[in-house]
This record gives C-alpha cells, sequence and structure tokens, in this order.
C-alpha cells in the first residue's frame, strides 16, 4: 500500500465514527400540543412536572414519571398514516397508545380543564416544529363519562373541526369552529395528520361547559381546577430537560411563518420549579420504523430535514478532505 493510499484510508476511518455520531446523536423532534382549550399533557406540564398541584396531574406523574411532560409536545404515532381510528386502542386515546404517556390516559373527572361553550370557537395549538397537515377536532358525545376509559366510541363519528394548513400566527397554529351544543364535563379530541409524513400527534383536552364541576354522566366532578398552558418562559424553561429537540426548528410553514422554539440551557431551572430529577435522560425517538423508506416521521423534519443531512455530510467531507490534503504534504515532506 502506497503512503498516499494509506493516507486516505486513516482520514476516512477517522472520519467516519464522527460522521455516524453527527448523523445519529440529534434528539427526537417533536411538534406541540393544543393549548385552548388547553390539553392534558400541557396542563399538567404547566403545574410543574415534578411538583404538580392538582390531584389528577400528580396521579399522571405517579403512573407515567416526569419525563411525559417534559416531553410535552410529542405525543404522536410516527406511522398513523391516516389510520388513527385503527391504530390506537380503546382507553389509550390521549396516550396514543405510546406507553410513555400512559398517566394521560386515566379516567378521572377532575383533570384541569377549560370553560367551553356552544357554537363558534378560536383554537390555538402551539407548533414547536411546523408542518403542512390537517386538524381534526372530535366532540365526545352526551353521554361521555370521564370516569370511564375513553374509547373511539365516546367521540363523535365526525369532526366538528377540520382545517387544512391553518394559519401560523406567533408560533400558534390558529384556526376557527363550531362547537356543538354540549352540558357539563366533556373531551375534545385533536388529530394532527401531516400531510408530508404519516406521522401524526393528538391531545386531549378538557373541557366544562355551563357551571364548573358540572353534572356529567355516571359520575359526579367535585370541582376540578382551571388549566393553564404553559407560557414561553416556562417551556424554554424545561426545554433542557426534554427529550425532544426544540432548538432548531425554523421549519418554514406556508406564507413563510416559522414557529421557531429556542431551547434553554441545561442549567435553566426547571419549569414549575422544581429540581432535577432522576430518569430525565434524553430517550430515543421510540423505535419507529421508517414508512415506505421515508424518515421524517422518526426524525420529525420536514423537506428541509434532507438538506440538512446532505449539508452535514459536505461538512464532513470537506474535513476529511483537508486531512488527507495535510497528510500528503507531511508524507511528501518526509521524502524529500
Amino acid at each position: 500500500m502506497t503512503a498516499r493510499r494509506k493516507a486516505t484510508g486513516i482520514a476516512l476511518a477517522g472520519v467516519a465514527p464522527l460522521a455516524l455520531t453527527v448523523l445519529t446523536a440529534s434528539p427526537a423532534a417533536a411538534h406541540g400540543s393544543m393549548t385552548d382549550p388547553v390539553s392534558r399533557v400541557s396542563a399538567c406540564y404547566a403545574e410543574g412536572p415534578e411538583s404538580p398541584r392538582s390531584a389528577a396531574c400528580k396521579a399522571a406523574v405517579q403512573v407515567g414519571g416526569t419525563q411525559a411532560l417534559y416531553d410535552w409536545n410529542g405525543v404522536r404515532d410516527g406511522n398513523a398514516g391516516g389510520k388513527s381510528k385503527e391504530k390506537i386502542p380503546d382507553g389509550k386515546l390521549c396516550s396514543a397508545g405510546n406507553a410513555t404517556y400512559k398517566g394521560l390516559d386515566l379516567p378521572r373527572a377532575d383533570w384541569p380543564s377549560s370553560r367551553m361553550r356552544a357554537g363558534r370557537h378560536t383554537f390555538h395549538y402551539k407548533a414547536t416544529a411546523p408542518h403542512k397537515g390537517s386538524f381534526e377536532l372530535y366532540l365526545t358525545k352526551k353521554s361521555y363519562d370521564p370516569a370511564k376509559p375513553l374509547k373511539w366510541s365516546d367521540l363523535e363519528s365526525t369532526p366538528f373541526a377540520k382545517v387544512t394548513d391553518p394559519k401560523l400566527t406567533n408560533g400558534e397554529y390558529v384556526f376557527d369552529g363550531t362547537v356543538p351544543a354540549r352540558s357539563g364535563r366533556q373531551l375534545i379530541y385533536s388529530i394532527w395528520q401531516r400531510s408530508d409524513s404519516p406521522e401524526a400527534f393528538y391531545t386531549c383536552s378538557d373541557v366544562v361547559f355551563g357551571k364548573a364541576g358540572g353534572r356529567v354522566a355516571g359520575a359526579t366532578a367535585k370541582s376540578a381546577p382551571t388549566a393553564s398552558a404553559p407560557s414561553d418562559a416556562q417551556i424554554a424553561a424545561g426545554a433542557g430537560k426534554s427529550s425532544m429537540d426544540m432548538s432548531h426548528h425554523g421549519h418554514r410553514a406556508a406564507g413563510g411563518h416559522t414557529g421557531t422554539v429556542h431551547a434553554a440551557s441545561a442549567d435553566s431551572p426547571a419549569v414549575g420549579g422544581g429540581s432535577d430529577a432522576t430518569g430525565n435522560a434524553p430517550r430515543p425517538d421510540g423505535g419507529t420504523k421508517p414508512a415506505g423508506g421515508r424518515r421524517l416521521a422518526e426524525t420529525g423534519g420536514d423537506s428541509s430535514t434532507a438538506p440538512l443531512a446532505v449539508s452535514g455530510a459536505a461538512v464532513l467531507a470537506l474535513g476529511a478532505g483537508v486531512l488527507v490534503a495535510t497528510t500528503r504534504r507531511k508524507a511528501a515532506r518526509s521524502r524529500g
């Protein structure tokens, strides 16, 4: 083997592990959650993962741990492909069948709730990574019992609101819908199905029509706390403990809007003022397999993901070229 070939081999061997590290070290990307009406996971995150105030959020943490709340924007199925009703089993709608979020499936009549009334309502969905797609909102039937596990049959068969590529304003998707008449405690279920990937996101928002804590079928609900959406400061404070990548989402949506959320440093205080807890290390993206060869569902990226990967590869290739050239010069000097 000539000195030149040997140098090239050494350079490439040294760069290859670096390339693999760069391309595989990124945490999973997440996309958002309903903030009006406030979703369960958003409400509990706003209370503070380490020390939630409400009984329902405390129970959710006891069952599923705090990481699910730090990952408030990742309740998803990477390969939903428009078949949510077929893929998510009854009793696991709020977790989307993901065991990480199993605490959200607890049947209770005291989840933090938002006041709701029939008629026109403007919905808000916090998007930490905007993507093209459609939203469908379903309301529970009049017979809904929050003390029992939520089933698909508890929801109306057709969505009361459906919108494709809604306007993105200040990092939130904003769209209108006409809410049917109901009374007492109900639930609004949202499905955000991406059109550029099989990935879909889900939320359960507990709502109360009429008097707070009103009568519900089959259960006597005590007055539940009012749900609050997390502030931008709370989102930034907890980003360091999230296993979701919220620091690089400048994905451009329709109309030229972006919804970038900048992550706080690891030294930032935890949301809710809690201290660091064990078991909150970043986790992989649930092992989702690519559908049809597309890895968008795994990474949470959009059409900008591939160019980013190519750019990274180009940088590594450039580094390899510099290393090879340097080695060649040294070899030439030694021969002289």
